[in-house]
């Protein structure tokens, strides 16, 4: 049996019964252009005999119940790499319509987000880092408790860091508002330097917690009224 780094390296995550697996492949901000992509999905997960497929929170598809022995062919029919549901990195970037889609959007939610995941995608982190993009207030994409948070507005993009979800749930700190794109994405970029260059093994919010908002944004040269 593979040691359990290599099966998490193939993106590989151990189910209950502590026998098969489940494997996420990468869906850039959930949106699927592609349809041949969708097809590929189901017909790897009926040839290798899957248990389930199902829709996860991180706007992916994971193919359930798949064998340790399977894995590295179901990689190979599927032609894409793994979505990385665990590790200390970017995971995946979540976001919204956008103006793309949605009749509500005010910014091009989905634009932004697939910039951001090329960019700093499974990029290596003290802790887990989550991005969510949302192009209006409405804030589908949940932005207000991700590590980094984008909301839209009618003149650009609110910044909100340090939120998250789990056992101590927190909101984020907003910290910019009316970012154009451009300005949004270079932000998240020295926001992601910051906090790489802390070194602390912690979430953003906990690092936020313990530093203080100020001193975690000074070097950042933030904007945040108006």
């Amino acid at each position: 049996m593979a040691k359990k780094k290599d099966i998490l390296d193939k993106g590989a995550i151990l189910q209950r019964d502590g026998e098969r697996y489940a494997l996420t492949p990468r869906i850039p901000c959930g949106l699927i252009e592609d349809f041949a992509l969708l097809r590929r999905i189901a017909d790897v997960a009926e040839r290798f005999d899957a248990q389930a497929i199902k829709v996860t929170s991180s706007q992916r598809l994971a193919i359930i119940g798949v064998r340790e022995e399977d894995i590295d062919a179901i990689w190979a029919a599927l032609g894409t790499r793994p979505g990385y549901a665990l590790g200390m990195c970017v995971r995946s970037v979540k976001a919204c319509p956008g103006t793309r889609y949605c009749r509500m959007g005010l910014q091009d939610a989905t634009g932004l987000g697939l910039r951001l995941e090329e960019r700093f995608d499974s990029l290596p982190m003290p802790n887990k880092l989550k991005i969510s993009v949302s192009g209006c207030p409405l804030d589908c994409a949940e932005a207000q408790v991700r590590d980094i948070g984008l909301v839209g507005g009618r003149r650009g993009f609110s910044l909100l860091l340090g939120g998250s979800v789990g056992a101590r749930p927190r909101l984020g700190d907003e910290v910019a508002r009316r970012l154009p794109p451009d300005e949004a994405e270079e932000t998240v970029a020295r926001v992601i330097e910051r906090y790489r260059s802390l070194g602390k093994k912690r979430r953003i919010g906990r690092v936020i917690e313990q530093i203080g908002l100020e001193a975690f944004i000074a070097p950042l040269g933030l904007q945040r009224d108006g």
